[in-house]
């Protein structure tokens, strides 16, 4: 089972996504904040991390600054705000998509499905050494 690492200072936003993506299957770790997230995501990352921007005691772009000194785990970010700069910021970093609130749990679980299954993917094609052939027909 995969988990989920959910950081989102709105405790509201926390348990409706939380339990729309345990729905899915998903295991969700949640946190309000994101120094409590930091140090539990490097001890024992998750395979995904949802951040909202946002976040008290740490904003969620110091959050991944920090993240990717260590690890480089698939990020979606969460925007409270219409800000182009800041989506832009996000993915500049590395974050590997962003969704804007207020948001439908059904899309956020669908783009965490398709950015596990793209890293998935990725993971497969390096881990091999051969060449792959497609056949049609």
């Amino acid at each position: 089972m995969q988990t989920i690492g959910l950081v989102d200072g709105d405790r509201g936003t926390l348990t409706s996504l939380s339990f729309a993506l345990e729905e899915e299957g998903y295991t969700v770790a949640a946190y309000t904040d994101g120094e409590s997230a930091l140090g539990k995501f490097r001890t024992n990352p998750p395979d995904l991390a949802v951040l909202e921007i946002e976040l008290p005691h740490m904003d969620g772009m110091e959050l991944l600054r920090r993240l990717r000194q260590t690890c480089h785990m698939p990020v979606i970010f969460l925007m409270s705000k219409s800000d182009d700069m800041n989506e832009i910021l996000g993915l500049k970093m590395g974050a590997d998509d962003v969704v804007r609130k207020p948001l439908s749990q059904r899309v956020l679980t669908q783009r965490v499905k398709t950015v596990l299954r793209r890293v998935t993917n990725e993971s497969r094609t390096d881990q091999k050494d051969d060449h792959i052939v497609l056949q049609c027909g």
